[in-house]
């Protein structure tokens, strides 16, 4: 018994004391862990402080049927005003060894993946992020259709310091 509440202490704890930076986080479940690539994951945020700084970082969640070392993903981040900026992005998902990245134990990990750094949202309004994979195999002119192992797709945006 008493084992067991100290147990339930230190879950409540950890989750008491968790990342207070953490302004935003949101995740989208894809079905049957395929990611089309006609699947645009989109996520609209809103309320961040115009003066301060943040980190935003692209979250995935893989399990072991997905087949590559790496990742290639097609981000926009659209301002309230319109403006928008495209980037291609490369992550790597597995160790040279084959091993997987990422946290968590069993067959799914989690990568928390760098999107931009120190970055001031400057515009008041909805803010629009949109990010889709553009995998090939090896030597393939036409992508992947369906990316088989991601089973969600996240986005994250911390402050970078507190007040």
């Amino acid at each position: 018994m008493v084992r067991s509440l100290g147990i339930l202490f230190f879950v409540i704890l950890f989750t008491a004391c968790g990342n207070k930076n953490m302004v935003y986080s949101e995740y989208e479940s894809l079905d049957n862990g395929l990611w089309k690539t006609s699947d645009t994951v989109k996520f609209n945020f809103a309320g961040l402080d115009t003066l301060s700084d943040y980190n935003v970082f692209i979250n995935i969640r893989n399990d072991d049927t997905y087949k590559f070392s790496n990742l290639f993903l097609i981000t926009e981040l659209e301002a309230p005003s319109g403006e928008t900026v495209i980037d291609t992005l490369e992550y790597e998902m597995a160790f040279p060894d084959g091993t997987w990245m990422g946290t968590g134990s069993g067959a799914i990990k989690e990568n928390k993946l760098w999107f931009r750094e120190n970055v001031v949202f400057p515009e008041m309004g909805v803010y629009s992020f949109r990010v889709s994979h553009a995998m090939r195999e090896n030597g393939a002119l036409e992508g992947v259709q369906e990316l088989g192992g991601i089973t969600d797709i996240g986005l994250q945006i911390e402050k970078t310091k507190l007040p």
